[in-house]
């Protein structure tokens, strides 16, 4: 053990740093040798560093309102940037507005998904140009004008469209995970359908 001990010591003195090669402030003369009888360690320093390793200029003696900060564009734009744009780590819900006329021209010719009418040709134009008119009048305009209107916006069993494709039927599952989507019966896992 003591031989073990020893070899640890020697490896310690290897790294140890001479007083006089560390960069810092030490005393001399007859004070280094008071200074090296009193302490617990004498190769410890003292901690004050020397001055040309020191910092320069050092912290705090530049005027803060001296410093320009480089404007970069468009990031530096404050006018047109706000955070929200900036930040890629989360995502803002981004505000959508319908207007009454979007949903009666909706309500009359359908999307591009899903047209109810085909516009094609010069008729098309027309009929587009004429929905877009119906509804700078609005929805209640709309649905006074033919009360068989009010029905072609509910779906069958006479409610409203519900958003994003759900639906309401019982047996109509979100979810419908097949054979080679699911985990085999002897894996210990339970599949939610």
């Amino acid at each position: 053990m003591s031989s073990q001990q020893a070899a640890k010591a020697v490896q310690a003195g290897g790294r140890v740093v001479a007083v006089n090669k560390k960069y810092t402030l030490q005393s001399t003369g007859i004070w280094e040798r008071i200074r090296r009888t009193l302490a617990i360690d004498p190769n410890r320093s003292n901690g004050v560093p020397l001055n040309p390793q020191f910092r320069n200029p050092p912290p705090g003696s530049n005027d803060p309102f001296s410093f320009t900060d480089p404007v970069t564009i468009p990031a530096g734009d404050i006018a047109d940037n706000p955070y929200w744009k900036r930040d890629t780590r989360r995502g803002y819900a981004r505000p959508s507005v319908v207007s009454q006329a979007d949903v009666v021209g909706l309500l009359t010719v359908g999307s591009a998904r899903e047209p109810k009418k085909e516009l094609i040709g010069e008729a098309g134009t027309k009929e587009l140009v004429q929905v877009k008119k119906d509804g700078e009048t609005g929805l209640a305009a709309y649905f006074s004008g033919a009360k068989g209107r009010v029905r072609e916006g509910l779906g069958r069993d006479g409610l409203p469209p519900l958003p994003s494709g759900a639906t309401l039927k019982v047996g109509a599952d979100k979810y419908n995970l097949t054979a080679e989507n699911a985990y085999p019966a002897e894996y210990p896992c339970r599949t939610f359908q």
